[in-house]
């Protein structure tokens, strides 16, 4: 007799802003299928590319089930009791011995939930150890809009409705937020117009009514051109700036510091496009505009981000219901931040994640003797990734906490099998709206697969700290959910659906008022002039590095693997240079090279190239390799697109 099949609901914990409600259909003690959960206000019982490929990936036979320890240079299986035991002597001695700045605790992006504070806690309560600071995502945004608005908030993706254009500032929701789609084909029913800006013809680009194909790293002056032609047309809401505003004198100059004519020279897009989309952002209010993570990537990504913010203060789009300049949401904001345990101990040393090879290799009082990285792949995601590769080499014992043995995991010493997201019990928080979401065990891991926290619980155990940290699931959880329980969330809700932030604004900012110093909206008061990126005449392209619609980054299973890295070039640029789509080429940037694919496209600009990331490195991609570990000027973010490259042809 068939078994029923039951269905569980569940939040997506993956590296993206979604964060879409899930139902797990359980049949037996095995997940069958994935589908968008129709109670969740967000994605609407609507599903990505990627979900249904969690399965496939989660019940993957390359799937590692048991601990692994490095013997002689290849894998044995050893047990939970001798992985944990010889981790903990480990611990124990690079504290004793080299004190515990000499471990460093890498804790990545792919899984994002409550319980992961508790991880953190375990190595304050060890002494306080070596952790990270800056980003490899979106640090650079969050930095610049606080300097503008105060601490980063964003208008709740519901407010879309109330939206009559939207302008995806290097944004790509079909790929990289597939759970906003509803509400941008709902606002284009009602008749809003979506703009797309954006150097290449992303997945998005379906949705856009104007593409604007921006010069990469000028989007400062698209919206500089954008807000001269306000300033100049006398549209400016001069009510808001008066009242509201700081720097207006200074932004006033510096959008009439060039003309019209040589702002839209330095970013690519003619005249009357900048024009109309200055009046999409005037007579087309109320205008959102989303900002996408592609801003973020270059190394003054802080003044393009600060440009759009100013365009949608003058134009009157702040604080204004289906308007503002909306770029994430804070995932760890609803939790009890005390329980990281920062303040346990004086504050320790940090290591830049966009540089945390050469970190790493550089570190001296003292050197790195011990590496426990957790849902993190750096030597495939993190920039100079051959020098990643090198220093984790360096580094005396090295534990990886994952689920299949990746490019990481090829330098790690100690690998522990973790569990999927929908086989563990925990809440999830986005960076993408403002709701929480249960995760439930639908089914159980397979073989010895454990979670993140049940790890941590039982390695605890080894400690003397034990009987302050080692708790159940349900009282950590009643503790970092303290902020929510205390607002009026009821426990039992939390586990039927997705509830949303009671205090979370749809519309931040509508009082006026501002989280700055002054309570006023900042107005850039500068940008940098319109010279030419670094290593343009060696280096002619620049390479853009997106995520994709199939994959999130580097979760993927070796069959996902197609052979070399696919290029996509503009079709004249690749025929000039005497590559046929579907040629061998190779890419090459002043700290690597490698062999490519190359693809032709007729819309993509003569001075850009593309490459998916996240493709792994042992299977002959990885273009991580190719990307210089550079820091973003503000925000400490990863300046990916600030990357130049070269292309030749192979025989």
């Amino acid at each position: 007799m068939p078994q029923s099949v039951r269905a569980v609901p569940v939040t997506c914990t993956r590296d993206c802003p979604s964060a879409c409600g899930l139902l797990a259909h359980v049949e037996g003690d095995r997940v069958v299928r994935l589908t968008g959960n129709p109670d969740h206000p967000v994605n609407r019982g609507t599903l990505c590319r990627k979900a249904p490929a969690f399965l496939r990936r989660f019940y993957s036979p390359e799937r590692v089930i048991t601990p692994l320890r490095r013997q002689n240079g290849a894998w044995a299986r050893v047990s939970w009791d001798e992985a944990l035991d010889e981790l903990a002597d480990k611990l124990k001695d690079a504290v004793a011995l080299h004190g515990p700045e000499s471990i460093l605790y890498y804790m990545g992006f792919g899984e994002r939930t409550a319980l992961k504070i508790v991880n953190a806690r375990f190595f304050n309560l060890l002494g306080g150890v070596t952790t990270l600071t800056g980003t490899l995502c979106g640090g650079t945004g969050y930095a610049a809009q606080s300097l503008d608005f105060g601490p980063r908030v964003s208008h709740d993706p519901l407010d879309l409705q109330n939206a009559r254009t939207i302008v995806l500032w290097g944004r790509n929701p079909v790929a990289t937020q597939p759970g906003l789609l509803a509400h941008l084909r709902g606002a284009k029913k009602r008749g809003a117009r979506v703009i797309l800006i954006d150097p290449r013809q992303s997945e998005s680009a379906t949705l856009a009514d104007t593409h604007l194909r921006v010069r990469p790293g000028r989007d400062a002056f698209l919206a500089l051109g954008a807000a001269r032609h306000i300033l100049d047309a006398g549209l400016e809401n001069r009510d808001f700036l008066s009242r509201r505003c700081d720097n207006v004198a200074a932004f006033y100059a510096l959008a009439r510091r060039h003309t019209l004519e040589e702002l839209a020279a330095a970013c690519d897009i003619a005249v009357p496009d900048i024009v109309a989309l200055a009046e999409a952002y005037v007579a087309g209010r109320p205008t959102a505009t989303l900002l996408g993570w592609g801003l973020h990537r270059f190394t003054l990504g802080h003044e393009m981000v600060r440009a759009v913010d100013a365009l949608g203060a003058i134009s009157g789009n702040i604080g204004l219901p289906g308007g503002g300049v909306s770029q994430g949401f804070e995932e760890w904001g609803p939790y009890d931040s005390g329980l990281w345990g920062e303040g346990l101990h004086p504050p320790r040393r940090k290591f830049l994640m966009p540089q945390i090879g050469r970190e790493i290799l550089d570190a001296k009082g003292p050197p790195v003797e011990v590496a426990v990285i957790t849902a993190a792949n750096p030597v495939c995601m993190a920039p100079n990734a051959d020098l990643v590769a090198r220093a984790l080499d360096s580094v005396p014992f090295v534990v990886d906490m994952n689920l299949f043995l990746d490019d990481t995991a090829d330098h790690a010493d100690l690998f522990l099998p973790c569990a999927a997201f929908f086989e563990q019990r925990d809440i999830v928080a986005s960076f993408g709206h403002n709701y929480v979401g249960p995760l439930s065990p639908a089914a159980p891991p397979p073989g010895e697969c454990r979670s993140q926290f049940d790890i941590f619980m039982d390695l605890a155990r080894r400690f003397p700290f034990a009987d302050e940290f080692v708790k159940s699931d349900e009282d950590w959880l009643r503790l970092l959910l303290r902020p929510l329980l205390e607002k009026g969330v009821a426990w039992d809700d939390l586990w039927r659906g997705p509830v949303r932030i009671p205090d979370a604004p749809m519309v931040p900012w509508r009082d006026g008022t501002f989280a700055t110093p002054t309570g006023r909206f900042q107005l850039l008061p500068d940008v940098t002039g319109c010279s030419d990126c670094r290593h343009g005449v060696r280096y002619p392209y620049h390479l853009l590095t997106p995520g994709g619609a199939a994959h999130l980054c580097s979760e993927r299973v070796p069959g996902d693997h197609g052979g070399p890295a696919q290029l996509t070039m503009a079709t004249a640029e690749a025929t000039r240079l005497g590559i046929a789509d579907g040629g061998p080429a190779r890419l090459t940037s002043e700290v690597g090279a490698m062999e490519v694919v190359v693809r032709h496209d007729p819309g993509l600009r003569a001075d850009v190239v593309v490459c998916e990331r996240g493709g792994w490195i042992k299977a002959g991609q990885g273009v991580n390799r190719v990307i210089p570990d550079m820091v973003s000027a503000v925000g400490q973010g990863t300046p990916y697109y600030e990357a130049r490259a070269d292309v030749e042809k192979l025989p």
